[in-house]
């Protein structure tokens, strides 16, 4: 584990002035993966981007984090959903070349 793919949890803290408690209350919902290197604990880089999301989704919507919850998982049903359209379409336009 390198330690420049991972962000200090302390940092993110102070850098979006939000409370320790409410990374790890998304931690314990399974929305973020907080993991431990060199006694600190560290999100990866590639996380950051939800987690900015979910700061929005909390101070701007007013959202718990249960709602949080509930966005992103219907934001990654979006996204597989999408996915499968794009495929069947593929698999149709195979099917329509041949005729």
């Amino acid at each position: 584990m390198e330690k420049q793919e991972y962000i200090l949890i302390k940092t993110l803290c102070v850098h979006y002035k939000i409370e320790i408690s409410f990374i790890k209350e998304l931690n314990n919902v399974g929305l973020i993966e907080i993991k431990r290197f060199e006694n600190e604990e560290v999100i990866h880089e590639e996380k950051i981007g939800d987690l900015e999301k979910m700061i929005r989704l909390y101070h701007e919507l007013d959202l718990n984090i249960e709602g949080i919850d509930v966005v992103f998982n219907l934001l990654q049903k979006e996204v597989q959903l999408k996915e499968q359209v794009k495929e069947l379409q593929n698999r149709l336009r195979f099917y329509e070349d041949e005729l």
